[in-house]
């Protein structure tokens, strides 16, 4: 199911403009499509990938995986002016989904810690300070909020290694069909994590959902069906998995490992 047609800009391209109106992928007024269920954003740093994936979220009013919304936060300044000039065309209203971003991992986990420390503060106050009924009562709501914390995310979330708590992550946040945006959510996975997360991702649209997905991972660019555009061109243009630049070069890489360290 698609959530999200098309994104277009409103406003004229100004090379000497501040970032991010300056960026090269705005320099007409093409409309950037999203003609299948996964749509990846491909291309060299700097390009505005990212930047254009965090603007949309911010004009869909998606959360944010970490208790710090997008409204608030302090690295979306940009975004969030550049969601004031697009365009968006939608299909169907979403009820779910979520923007993700690897950095802010930590801070969730961090919070996630907070809130299961706190929980066993109270429920150590309570058993000192109260007795009767009142005692039952306020110690078994603080330790069932703790109980349902460990549950769903472990007792201590950063004793698990980072690729199975992101993976981990993700399976409990993609609860149903909906829009999912992610920026470069390989960062913390090892390769054979990566296949998890597509298989993940393969299993979801199944049920309905919508990814757009900022990365440089070749392997989660091979997602079949998937519409992969080059932000190294202007505007972006759909290309094939081969074509795409990362791809060509781990390939060559792979293929010839002395003949790159000769070079170096």
């Amino acid at each position: 199911m698609a959530y999200l047609d098309a994104v277009e800009t409103r406003f004229d391209y100004d090379p000497e403009a501040r970032f991010p109106f300056n960026l090269a992928l705005f320099a007409t007024h093409e409309v950037v499509r999203f003609d299948t269920p996964v749509t990846f954003f491909v291309g060299d740093n700097g390009a505005g990938k990212s930047t254009l994936l965090e603007a949309i979220a911010a004009s869909l009013g998606l959360p944010a995986l970490t208790q710090v919304g997008l409204a608030q936060h302090p690295l979306m300044q940009a975004a969030r002016a550049l969601a004031k000039k697009l365009t968006l065309i939608r299909r169907t209203p979403r009820k779910h989904g979520f923007f993700f971003r690897a950095d802010d991992v930590l801070g969730f986990v961090q919070s996630l810690r907070r809130m299961a420390d706190e929980h066993r503060e109270l429920e150590a106050h309570y058993d000192q300070t109260l007795t009767g009924e009142a005692h039952r009562r306020a110690t078994g709501m603080a330790r069932t909020q703790h109980e349902a914390i460990a549950a769903r995310y472990g007792d201590d979330p950063f004793a698990r290694p980072h690729g199975e708590l992101f993976l981990e992550l993700f399976r409990q946040r993609l609860t149903a069909p909906g829009l999912y945006l992610m920026d470069e959510p390989e960062t913390p996975l090892s390769p054979i994590n990566q296949v998890a997360l597509l298989a993940l991702i393969m299993d979801k649209v199944e049920d309905g959902s919508q990814f757009i997905v900022a990365t440089h991972s070749p392997i989660l660019m091979a997602l079949p069906g998937a519409t992969i555009l080059d932000f190294d061109q202007a505007p972006p243009q759909a290309i094939a998995w081969d074509e795409v630049e990362h791809v060509a070069v781990t390939k060559a890489f792979l293929n010839s490992p002395e003949s790159f360290l000769r070079h170096l």
